[in-house]
């Protein structure tokens, strides 16, 4: 099925490692320009040399800085010539228990996970509008954010915010033909999942836990994106995607 995304701009935080790789990778192999965003330069640039039906262009930017998140839109349209899409995906997750977290670390997970969220969806919100153009905005979050998880309070209230920060915008930018949906990953075997997957004990005990028997693999994210990104989706607004093989559905 064609996508429909040849030529379109895309933005993509988070996108040196991870589920933000592998959604730059799908959108850029259906056609899409990709701005792909994260703090590391050197990840960022092997990933624009590689060869898609589309481009991806690297752009180093701190998600802590609220300056440099805001300025994503106008580098995107700088070096993209439009932005159509937004995908929220860079967070952090830094676990510990919440009696002893330092209170300065809440304070950076929020500011990462929803404040840099919010401020580019405003950003972006405001480009659509005023290019009466439409859009899409795709947040990633988590099922930490529904279910919520013993030693990531700081995160999984981060995702639960992001999540009714999704069905809130969708409600209110509907009017301007902006869809906002939100993607809500369970267990993918990335980088930051090396422990469990590196560990034979560790893994069965997590895979027990999920319905499929097995972790996702990281790739398996990209097809949702792309229709989420897609005109296809057009009517699709306030959605909450869950994706993590049926462990959320059988609580």
């Amino acid at each position: 099925m064609d996508m429909q995304l040849k030529g379109r701009g895309v933005i993509v935080t988070g996108a040196s490692k991870g589920l933000g790789l592998e959604m730059a990778r799908a959108l850029a192999a259906e056609g899409a320009d990709v701005l792909a965003v994260a703090r590391s330069a050197e990840s960022l640039e092997a990933l624009a040399a590689e060869e898609t039906a589309g481009s991806i262009h690297a752009h180093v930017c701190d998600m802590r800085d609220r300056r440099q998140v805001a300025g994503l839109v106008e580098a995107a349209v700088d070096r993209l010539g439009r932005l159509d899409v937004v995908v929220n995906n860079a967070g952090i997750a830094p676990a510990a228990n919440f009696l002893e977290m330092d209170l300065a670390v809440y304070d950076e997970v929020m500011e990462v996970n929803v404040a840099a969220l919010a401020v580019l969806s405003q950003a972006a919100g405001r480009h659509f509008v005023g290019a009466g153009q439409g859009g899409r905005i795709i947040n990633v979050v988590s099922t930490s954010g529904i279910l919520g998880k013993a030693s990531l309070v700081a995160y999984s209230a981060s995702k639960g915010a992001a999540i009714q920060m999704t069905k809130a915008l969708a409600a209110e930018w509907a009017r301007h033909d902006i869809q906002v949906n939100a993607i809500a990953p369970g267990a993918f075997a990335t980088e930051a999942q090396a422990y469990v997957t590196q560990n034979p004990d560790v893994l069965a005990k997590r895979v027990r836990k999920i319905p499929a028997r097995r972790m996702a693999d990281p790739s398996e994210i990209g097809a949702l994106t792309c229709y989420l990104a897609s005109p296809l989706s057009k009517f699709v607004s306030g959605a909450v995607y869950v994706i993590d093989g049926g462990e959320t559905a059988k609580q």
